[in-house]
């Protein structure tokens, strides 16, 4: 679980562990290179390929502030397989949406969710060019 400094939480977590207990998302936020599992919660499909980068940046930026947007009143999941490298750069976006300037998300992820996330220079270059 992420805390956002607005006090806003998302959960990231790798899909190839078991969901997790405790509630389950209203909204979650799948950003794989294949088509997600199918889920019992609402959810969003961005295409990023494992260490890579997403397909279409205009359509994760929309997808990105829509997770920010429905984390001020909804339980929100960001994942990917294993949920290192594209969950933390994605939370490290949501982080720069709070408010965190974008030189810093990605250390501020590290600290406040997992020291690894965020995985090759690709993923924090996306991160520092993201508004």
């Amino acid at each position: 679980m992420l805390g956002l400094p607005s006090g806003r939480l998302v959960r990231g977590r790798g899909l190839a562990r078991p969901l997790p207990e405790g509630p389950r998302p209203d909204f979650a936020l799948y950003l794989l290179g294949r088509t997600p599992p199918a889920v019992a919660w609402e959810a969003k499909w961005v295409q990023w390929p494992d260490f890579g980068l997403p397909r279409d940046r205009a359509a994760t930026g929309d997808a990105l502030r829509e997770a920010w947007t429905r984390s001020a009143g909804e339980r929100v999941e960001v994942a990917c397989a294993g949920g290192q490298g594209r969950t933390g750069t994605a939370l490290a976006c949501l982080a720069v949406l709070d408010g965190v300037p974008a030189a810093e998300a990605v250390a501020y992820v590290r600290k406040h969710y997992l020291p690894r996330a965020v995985e090759t220079p690709g993923q924090r270059r996306f991160v520092a060019r993201f508004a």
